[in-house]
């Protein structure tokens, strides 16, 4: 058996790490902690002279095709965008948490309900730590949970004080018996990347997969880099001054919320420049093995669309409506959730469009993980 590095060298594009964090939770579980994460997210020896040499930390990676026909069998996965058993549109109630959301709030809303009524003991989630930065945070609390609602701008900074990155990027490195200590039963927020690498893990039946009880998968175009010139270039786009930010977040367009309650709507073009690297080969735009999917794609203002992908998930959700939650009333749009699904499958299909072109311009023998 070769070791995690000759191996993700030989059989998986360098470039294409997506930073999920998923190899280093398996090796800090069962492999005494060989691996760690560089400052950027990526995966490194901590000690080469502990690996066991077992594979686990390949064998999670999202982009190892090995165990993708697998895992889709297990949650009955199904083209185009994966199982669907309930598309809805919905918020908080709170308008507290609403205020703080990034969308409708129905991520915070949906943990908070489950909290409460102890289905689960906490979550992993990304906090704020600086201006477009977040950290991973295993949240046992209410306090800690609608601290990491929405999106976080720390306006007391100067522009030369800005982190590097605007992402929801957290390491699946919480996902580990020393960090959980003893919980079993918590919700894991996270990016497609992210789900698809635990999901491996509940399909090898490893420590500790057995502590996630509900996987939450937010839509995701892709986390940004925002350099100083990047933060530049937008804004002369957009015509508005990062000082006047209150909020940004990405539907059909890249929205910047301001002061005044404008929102300055920009094509989604303008971030092709500021993609990380591997964002540009990955095919999954909905979370399409998540427990419930989440974002605003198609949703009025202040909604989030929801996308119920699992019996679990599905029960989840309808115990929190009328709790925690609202669903938006129909009456006037009775095709809403069929507008959701469409305009879904069409993002979904156009970046996985894009991934394959990326695909195709690597070396024969790199990673196609479709």
């Amino acid at each position: 058996m070769k070791t995690f590095f000759h191996l993700k060298q030989e059989v998986i594009e360098p470039g294409l790490c997506h930073r999920c964090g998923g190899c280093v939770s398996l090796c800090t579980a069962v492999n005494y902690g060989a691996l760690e994460l560089d400052a950027d997210g990526r995966p490194r020896y901590r000690d080469p002279d502990r690996c066991i040499e077992c594979g686990l930390c390949h064998a999670a990676c999202p982009e190892n095709p090995e165990l993708e026909a697998e895992t889709r069998q297990r949650l009955a996965w199904s083209a185009p965008v994966g199982r669907v058993l309930s598309v809805r549109v919905a918020r908080a109630l709170d308008p507290q948490v609403r205020q703080k959301a990034t969308d409708g709030g129905v991520v915070t809303a949906l943990l908070l309900h489950l909290l409460d009524t102890g289905h689960i003991d906490g979550a992993i989630v990304a906090r704020p730590k600086g201006s477009f930065r977040r950290e991973p945070h295993l949240a046992v609390s209410r306090e800690e949970i609608l601290e990491a609602a929405g999106f976080h701008f720390d306006t007391t900074q100067s522009m030369a004080g800005l982190g590097r990155e605007y992402s929801h990027r957290h390491g699946l490195e919480l996902v580990s018996p020393h960090v959980l200590k003893g919980l079993r039963r918590v919700a894991l927020v996270g990016t497609p990347c992210q789900i698809h690498a635990f999901r491996r893990m509940e399909t090898l039946g490893v420590v500790p997969s057995e502590s996630v009880t509900l996987c939450l998968g937010l839509f995701c175009s892709g986390n940004f880099a925002f350099g100083e010139e990047q933060r530049a270039r937008l804004a002369e786009a957009g015509g508005f001054s990062w000082d006047d930010v209150v909020k940004i977040n990405v539907k059909e367009t890249f929205r910047v919320h301001l002061r005044s309650g404008e929102i300055r709507a920009l094509d989604l073009q303008v971030l092709d420049g500021l993609k990380h690297h591997a964002c540009r080969y990955c095919e999954d735009y909905a979370a399409e093995v998540a427990d419930v999917s989440f974002g605003g794609i198609s949703a009025p203002e202040g909604w989030t669309s929801v996308v119920t992908r699992t019996p679990k998930g599905r029960a989840a959700f309808v115990d929190a409506l009328g709790r925690t939650l609202e669903e938006h009333d129909r009456t006037g749009q009775p095709d809403l959730a069929d507008r959701v699904l469409e305009q879904l499958m069409g993002a979904a299909a156009a970046k996985r469009r894009q991934a394959q072109a990326f695909r195709n311009r690597l070396t024969p023998g790199a990673s196609q993980r479709r």
